[in-house]
């Protein structure tokens, strides 16, 4: 593993034998750790705070306040702070029981400088992570307006978050590209909500949803009589969508028929019931949405051209998950916690390995399976995705340990300096790394500061 990854867990030693202190300390320091030393508990836990980066090995046998009352102490700070106890030949039972009570590990005298460390890299893998997954939630609290709406710090998002502001209170119509499960509904309900028409309605339509023979009473509205069935007047979706937002989803499958027909409303910005040859004033703005290239539909006559082009003014394209893996960790613990609320579980943690391979992944199914994903991880039931453990508990990585820290480190790095368009020292401040390591760990990745201003 690389040695400034450890730098940035402190460890915190406390060992009342001066020889055993110095021999650990310098295992410790030429793993790769900055180490801070300590003869008795108390001036360690003074530097003991909620989601400090560090992690804390005590011996058990202390002048003053015992090691278990450190551990006592420093759970009360803050319960996810691992503890790794040092005990004597005959102190095992206690160790155990000190597990249960909430430690992380313990080590037996006299150990070796390769098992302390392994013992201690395990543990300050599992407190960056922590850290890690703290900021996620933090920054998920922090999100307003649109960036609560549309989650995402890749240049793509950011870029579609800027264009939905921009074009939200202008009256004309837009049309939206993406896949399936990218979110093509949640932009145009960002579109409504940040506009001008945000009071009003906003009317969602599946066209691929509603059968044909009755398409053209829903989007119309009839009067009473109008056909067989037909015993009262109906409102369509067109009239109540007025001065508000129409939303046509899978615009693609709407019949040939209809398009005509919903050409004429975009053209006169006037309808007619079925049963009525009275013109009905509409001032309603549609925002229309394909996962299927209109213009190659137009080419291949299943389209019509003067409507995709009345279409064609406006357009937006969502990325597909697969073009931003670097939003799927802030995406997974929205999505979390969301699962969490919604069945009352606790959030579980979330294992290097198995975040590793979320972002492996190259979801066909875009956002919404990755937030399918995230109930059955809250539900105990594991990703169900290719590649992954059944549950999250028997996730195992499928690279090295040091790789997957590299990989997720990098991003965490990337959505940072985005975040501050490329300012280093509020990158800096934000991940609490020094300038000189920060910049050591962007020559290491390949990353400079004016790729993302």
């Amino acid at each position: 593993m690389d040695e400034t990854t450890l730098t940035t867990i402190e460890i915190l030693l406390v060992e009342d034998d001066p020889a055993v202190r110095e021999g650990s300390a310098q295992a410790l320091d030429l793993a790769g750790f900055t180490v801070r030393a300590f003869d008795s508990a108390e001036p360690a836990r003074e530097l003991l705070q909620p989601h400090c980066r560090a992690v804390l090995v005590s011996d058990v046998r202390l002048p003053g306040m015992s090691g278990l009352e450190l551990l006592a102490a420093a759970r009360a700070i803050d319960p996810e702070l691992p503890v790794i106890l040092v005990t004597g030949h005959g102190d095992i039972a206690m160790a155990v029981q000190a597990m249960h009570d909430g430690a992380y590990d313990f080590i037996e005298k006299p150990y070796s400088s390769d098992q302390l460390a392994d013992v201690v890299r395990r543990a300050a893998d599992k407190r960056r992570l922590q850290l890690e997954v703290h900021d996620l939630r933090r920054r998920l609290e922090h999100n307003q307006g649109i960036d609560a709406a549309l989650l995402g710090n890749t240049p793509a998002m950011r870029e579609l978050r800027r264009l939905v502001l921009e074009v939200a209170s202008q009256p004309a119509d837009v049309l939206i590209y993406g896949e399936t499960g990218t979110g093509k509904e949640l932009v145009a309900r960002c579109l409504h909500d940040f506009g001008e028409r945000a009071r009003r309605h906003y009317v969602a339509v599946n066209c691929g949803a509603i059968p044909e023979t009755i398409f053209e009473s829903e989007l119309f509205g009839h009067e009473a009589g109008a056909f067989t069935g037909a015993a009262k007047r109906q409102v369509g979706k067109i009239e109540h969508a007025s001065e508000g937002t129409l939303f046509l989803d899978e615009i693609e499958s709407l019949p040939l028929a209809m398009q005509v027909k919903l050409l004429r409303v975009l053209q006169e910005r006037y309808i007619e019931r079925l049963g009525s040859v009275q013109p009905l004033p509409v001032d309603v703005r549609v925002v229309a949405a394909s996962k299927a290239d209109l213009k190659e539909l137009v080419d291949a006559g299943q389209f019509r051209a003067d409507l995709y082009y009345r279409l064609n003014l406006i357009v937006l394209h969502i990325p597909p998950l697969r073009e931003r893996r670097e939003d799927i960790p802030l995406l997974f613990e929205h999505f979390m916690l969301d699962a969490a609320r919604r069945y009352r579980r606790d959030a579980p943690p979330v294992p290097a390995a198995y975040m590793q391979a979320l972002m492996r992944h190259d979801w066909p199914g875009n956002v919404r399976e990755l937030r399918n994903a995230a109930d059955r991880y809250v539900l105990g039931l594991g990703g169900a995705v290719p590649g992954m453990a059944a549950t999250p508990a028997a996730a195992a990585p499928q690279a090295p340990l040091a790789d997957q820290v590299s990989a997720f480190e990098r991003s965490l790095i990337e959505m940072e300096l985005r975040n501050a368009g490329g300012n280093v020292s509020a990158a800096c401040t934000v991940l609490g790394l020094p300038k000189q390591t920060m910049y050591h760990k962007m020559q290491k990745y390949g990353l400079v500061a004016e790729d993302f201003r």
